[in-house]
């Protein structure tokens, strides 16, 4: 059952250190996500140096989206029964250790497995994180800033990460990319034993929900590999569906078992209240569009223009500056002031108005003209959105649950992830093989069918881009249709979220999230 709150606790008020401690909570952030862009730079020269073959090079990418969609909801729920200051700084001590395995790998097999172990702590410590925000930050305003920088991290660290990658590998070595995370890790995890003081009565001491974990487990691997699948196999292959199948039963049977259950592994509260469902099924479509956006423009700078890797981060920067200031000066200033739909679907809209730019990529297009301020606008819309979204995500919810709820907040973005890729990709290469067909009979020399192949793989790109401006639409509607709440102000106290919603079944126990988190 979960703890119920120290009186010691109560009147001790905020924790004099909650500024401190979320420095370090945002340095292990930036480390997960950065991972997430940063070994894909440095893909191709570890390839070659560990004699990775073409078939298995994906396995890199697959190996730790596996291990981290798979396991969020087990490692959320650990935090909650273990406590989140211990389940954050086991995750960063195993992070770093499968991080330097990564470094020294000298063949495959030790590669995949330092990927699937990074994969298997991070889906520790990415909830843990979020999770101690959650119960340590519980006044509007300050909930507020701390998500905002929270938001910005999430948002603009992918694009960090390609920065860093391009400079690691062209002036380093590909190692490096693994190596970097021991000092970032090492950082986080002192300075986490030394200021970090997780609120008592937040753990959850039900006994762990094994059934659950196993279906969990089970359905997201199906579920993520499915999508990694269909972008090498094809989606009509019988693999692929299979693996569609397998997830749909496996999620399916979840469902039912934790809805019979005392103490479930995710307690079906934590996704039907209308605001957090709408916040995880929009975020998880807003992901789509943007790992679509990062790989075709990562590609088109490199491949097209023929940017360096380094010169290809630095391209981003405006997105990443975009994101940043509207996470920390849009979305934190207003988020106690208004609803947070009235922050997230702009946003949205904002997105989908630079994405709309990208559509008209060419061959020659300029980047200051075109791309800069597509960039701009995706980065103030998409940091908008995305800080609300992570304070409404775990807004509301019993300080027992917080663990898993941001766990679903993680696990929304990787599934999203493994969607974009696929389904964008698919899209991409679709629509550049129709218009190879379509013109290829009009490139009779040598320079016009370099030319023809060029354009053949920007009109993948744009059409391909089309799609994620209509999935920006569609987050930007659940959003004005689901999320009634604000993302982080005071509230009377005793009226919750959950109880406005009527997500709480009869017999449950009462709230326990202080009435200044609502």
């Amino acid at each position: 059952m979960p703890e119920t709150p120290s009186p010691a606790d109560a009147q001790a008020g905020p924790d004099p250190r909650r500024w401190k401690a979320l420095a370090f909570i945002a340095i292990a952030q930036l480390m997960v996500v950065l991972d997430a862009t940063i070994v894909n730079i440095a893909l191709p020269s570890a390839q070659a140096d560990l004699g990775i073959s073409d078939a298995n090079r994906q396995w890199v990418i697959t190996a730790y989206a596996l291990a981290f969609g798979g396991l969020l909801l087990f490692g959320g729920r650990i935090a909650d029964m273990w406590g989140r200051k211990r389940a954050f700084v086991t995750g960063l001590v195993g992070f770093a250790l499968a991080s330097a395995l990564g470094g020294a790998a000298n063949g495959e097999v030790m590669m995949l497995s330092a990927r699937a172990l990074q994969g298997a702590f991070g889906a520790l410590l990415a909830p843990a994180a979020l999770s101690l925000l959650a119960v340590m930050f519980t006044d509007g305003k300050e909930r507020a800033k701390a998500f905002g920088i929270y938001g910005a991290i999430a948002g603009g660290g992918g694009a960090i990460g390609l920065i860093l990658g391009g400079v690691l590998t062209e002036y380093l070595d590909w190692r490096w990319t693994f190596y970097v995370n021991v000092p970032f890790a090492a950082i986080a995890a002192l300075g986490a034993i030394s200021v970090i003081h997780e609120p008592s009565g937040t753990r959850n001491r039900s006994a762990l929900d094994i059934p659950g974990v196993v279906l969990s487990t089970l359905g997201l691997v199906s579920l993520v590999y499915g999508f990694t699948r269909a972008e090498t196999d094809g989606w009509s292959e019988g693999g692929t569906i299979g693996m569609f199948i397998a997830a749909f039963v496996l999620l399916a049977a979840f469902a039912g078992v934790e809805s019979r259950l005392r103490a479930p592994l995710l307690p079906l509260r934590v996704v039907t209240d209308r605001n957090r469902g709408g916040v995880y099924l929009s975020l998880g479509l807003a992901v789509i569009a943007m790992f679509g956006l990062f790989l075709f423009l990562t590609y088109y700078l490199q491949v097209v223009k023929d940017y360096s890797p380094v010169r290809t981060g630095v391209a981003f920067l405006p997105m990443v500056a975009g994101m940043i200031t509207g996470s920390t000066q849009i979305g934190a200033r207003l988020m106690t002031r208004v609803p947070a739909r009235l922050l997230m679907a702009p946003g949205f809209l904002t997105a989908a108005v630079g994405m709309l730019m990208l559509t008209q990529l060419e061959v020659d297009s300029s980047y200051p003209a075109l791309i800069l301020p597509a960039e701009v606008l995706l980065g103030l819309g998409l940091g908008t959105a995305f800080m609300p979204a992570m304070s409404l995500a775990t807004h509301g919810v019993r300080p027992s649950d917080a663990g898993v709820a941001s766990a679903m907040v993680n696990t929304s973005q990787q599934v999203g992830g493994a969607i974009g890729t696929a389904l964008l990709n698919t899209i991409a290469a679709s629509a550049t093989t129709s218009y190879v067909t379509a013109h290829v009979a009009e490139a009779t020399t040598k320079p016009a069918q370099q030319m023809l192949k060029l354009e053949a793989m920007v009109h993948g790109y744009t059409s391909a881009i089309w799609w994620a401006v209509g999935i920006l639409l569609v987050s930007a509607t659940i959003v004005t249709v689901l999320v009634n709440a604000r993302g982080g102000g005071n509230q009377a106290p005793g009226k919750t979220l959950e109880g406005e919603a009527g997500s709480d079944r009869p017999g449950d126990e009462p709230e326990l999230v202080p009435a200044a988190m609502h």
